[in-house]
């Protein structure tokens, strides 16, 4: 209800309220003229119906005019309560509402009754909700790549590489992922790999190896031996690289494993290695490389957010809505995800509110006491006001009626 509406509301209250003790006055004013010229027993019960009426009101009025002001702009002790105990109200309103609303045994049972799952379930299963929170997203991401500041990222990116690269050991990383191939036995696949080209490559190239033979050989010799050598050369390396290939427990796959494992134990151990492969790093890695790493890093990043987040159809987004609606999904349909879901909420809630129950009242008591005191005074008197003046109604008439009574009995015993 607007405040112009409250105000005309609490005004017409005033006026029937003042306009009912008027009324009172005007009867005993006119009783009583009247009284002179009639001797009419019903005058008397008429005027001290209105007579005790008018007290009423008037002890009704003192009474409701000093919780909002002071009577007749009088500063009598204890009036205008309102704005001169702003604070004390604050902070007993305060209390009130810790003690009495945030309670344990008062917020447990509504604590039980959240069943969030099940209404986030259905409010994300809705196409049209899902588009909404894929469009805040992406336009709250939008703004915070937009907002920020290029050479900052680039800077920060940049030190957190520099901070990694002095404590990241180049030697141990190869050492280790090297003895790990090794325990895996994954480094069988490269040597049947190279057995396999050594051999073809020996086998195409057997001309190669003739030419060779010849060149090393005496001019004594015939040309037919040394083909014929060539020939046994090139057939026996073939074989040898064949077996390797097919032998899975060759003596030169064995030799390899041990020739590799040793290396990648001095990898580990040997510091000649992390010398050389610091002086490597710094090649690759000072300060003017990395900048502008991090730069092309950044910038490639913050376009393909860009695009990914502008585009409608973009692979971000339908993978954000595919992710919502599994979400959606579970939260509808797998009982033991939603009383999970609901579990946790229902004691996050319960605990948030026990541990801040306090900060609660602080803050109810800080807003009052940080109100104007006319102006908290105002506030009241508009919502509370117009009930109020029924209090001044209903004293003017009980009042009455009281005097009434009293007058009666008094006629009654005289």
């Amino acid at each position: 209800m607007k405040e112009e509406t409250k105000k005309r509301q609490l005004f017409l209250y005033k006026a029937f309220a003042t306009g009912l003790f008027i009324l009172m006055l005007l009867i005993f004013v006119s009783m009583l003229l009247l009284q002179k010229h009639h001797s009419s027993h019903w005058i008397g019960y008429i005027r001290a119906f209105s007579e005790a009426a008018m007290v009423g009101a008037l002890a009704d009025w003192f009474a409701v005019t000093a919780l909002f002001n002071y009577p007749l702009g009088i500063k009598i002790p204890h009036t205008n309560l309102i704005e001169n105990s702003k604070n004390r109200i604050g902070d007993n309103l305060g209390q009130f509402v810790v003690e009495n609303f945030l309670s344990p045994e008062n917020i447990k049972p509504y604590i039980k009754k959240i069943k969030i799952s099940s209404f986030v379930g259905d409010w994300l299963s809705k196409e049209k909700n899902q588009t909404v929170l894929v469009e805040q997203v992406s336009e709250i991401l939008l703004n915070i790549i937009k907002n920020l500041e290029d050479k900052s990222v680039v800077n920060f990116i940049s030190a957190k590489a520099k901070e990694m690269s002095e404590d990241f050991k180049i030697n141990l990383l190869i050492g280790n992922g090297l003895e790990y191939l090794l325990e895996k036995n994954e480094h069988q696949k490269l040597i049947d790999y190279l057995s396999k080209q050594i051999k073809e490559y020996i086998l195409v190239n057997k001309d190669l190896v003739k030419e060779r033979v010849k060149k090393e050989s005496f001019s004594l010799i015939p040309k037919f031996v040394d083909d014929k050598i060539a020939a046994k050369i090139t057939s026996g390396l073939a074989s040898y690289f064949e077996e390797v290939e097919q032998d899975e427990n060759h003596e030169l796959r064995k030799e390899i494993t041990s020739k590799l494992l040793d290396f990648s134990k001095d990898l580990q151990v040997n510091s000649r290695w992390n010398e050389e492969f610091k002086t490597l790093k710094s090649s690759f890695l000072n300060e003017e490389k990395l900048n502008k790493y991090s730069e092309d890093i950044w910038f490639s990043i913050k376009k393909s957010l860009t695009n990914e987040l502008t585009s409608d159809e973009s692979t971000l987004k339908n993978y954000l809505i595919k992710n919502i609606n599994t979400f959606s999904e579970n939260l509808l349909n797998d009982e033991a995800f939603q009383t999970k879901i609901n579990s946790w909420v229902q004691f996050t809630s319960y605990k948030y509110i026990l541990k801040n129950s306090h900060q609660f009242g602080e803050l109810i008591s800080s807003t009052v006491g940080n109100w104007q005191g006319r102006e908290l005074s105002e506030k009241l008197e508009l919502e509370v006001g117009k009930d109020l003046q029924f209090i001044r109604v209903n004293g003017t008439l009980v009042g009455g009626l009281v005097g009434l009574i009293i007058y009666t009995i008094a006629n009654f015993l005289a």
